[in-house]
C-alpha cells in the first residue's frame, strides 16, 4: 500500500501528460528531501517482444553524465593495461586470476564488466556468476573492447547501455533529483535519440508509444511527444 506521502504527490501530478520543463519541475518540486532521488525515464514501445527481429537494445552517452559512479572492473591479461585501467578510475582488474578469484568467491562487487577479446574465453568460465548479475562482458554494448581503457572512460563519463523488457518496456536511471533541471532534459533528450536510432526495420507504425519521468519515489508523468 502506498503512503500518505505518495498519495499527496499522486493526487497532484498532471493527468495529462505534459512538457519535458514541466515533468522536470513537478518531480523535482515534490522530491524527497531524506535521500537524492534518481530519476527514472520509461518509455513503452510499440514493438512485439516475442519476435527476434523486433528486440531494441543499445548504448548512449548521457551528456549530463551518469546519476552514480560505476563501479568497473576490467578483464585483461595485459599488465600494461591493467596498470592503464586502474590510473584511470577502474575498481579492479586483472586477468586469469582475477576470473578464478570470481568463481571461487561465487560474485563480483561491480556495476559492469569490460573485457578484451582474448580475455572472453577465460570470462565465461565464470558466466554462471556473472551473467544471472548482468556482468557478463558483451559485444552488443560495447564491453568486449581491445581498447579497454578507452572503453572505461567512456562507462565513467555517462555511457550507458539498454534493452527493452519482455513487456516492451527501457527503463533508464538518467540523473537525480537534484540536479539542475537543464541537465536532465539534457540526458532524457539524448536518450529518446538514441531509443530511435535503435528502431528494428522490421517494425511498423507507431515505435515510442508513451515516455514517462519519474523518481525513485514518485508516481510518474506522462510526457507529451
Amino acid at each position: 500500500m502506498r503512503n500518505k506521502k505518495y498519495r499527496h504527490i499522486k493526487e497532484q501530478a498532471p493527468t495529462e501528460a505534459v512538457a519535458l520543463p514541466v515533468a522536470v519541475a513537478f518531480i523535482k518540486e515534490h522530491a524527497r528531501p531524506s535521500f537524492d532521488e534518481t530519476v527514472e525515464l520509461h518509455v513503452h514501445l510499440g514493438v512485439d517482444p516475442e519476435k527476434s527481429d523486433q528486440t531494441v537494445r543499445g548504448t548512449v552517452q548521457l551528456p549530463a553524465g551518469p546519476p552514480k559512479q560505476q563501479r568497473v572492473v576490467v578483464f585483461t591479461s595485459d599488465q600494461s593495461q591493467q596498470q592503464e585501467v586502474k590510473a584511470a578510475g577502474a575498481a579492479e582488474a586483472g586477468g586469469e586470476e582475477l576470473v578464478e578469484s570470481i568463481i571461487q568467491i561465487g560474485g563480483l562487487e561491480a556495476d559492469i564488466t569490460i573485457a578484451t577479446p582474448q580475455m572472453m574465453p577465460t570470462v565465461a568460465r565464470a558466466a554462471k556468476i556473472l551473467g544471472p548479475r548482468g556482468l557478463m562482458p558483451n559485444p552488443k554494448t560495447g564491453t568486449v573492447s581491445d581498447q579497454p581503457s578507452q572503453t572505461l572512460q567512456q562507462l565513467l563519463g555517462g555511457k550507458v547501455a539498454f534493452k527493452m523488457d519482455q513487456q516492451a518496456n527501457i527503463h533508464l536511471a538518467i540523473g537525480k533529483a537534484s540536479w539542475a533541471p537543464d541537465k536532465i532534459i539534457a540526458n532524457v533528450n539524448t536518450c529518446l535519440q538514441a531509443v530511435r536510432e535503435a528502431r528494428p526495420a522490421a517494425v511498423k507504425g507507431e515505435f515510442i508509444r508513451s515516455v514517462s519521468l519519474k523518481t525513485t519515489m514518485s508516481p510518474a508523468v506522462r510526457l507529451a511527444r
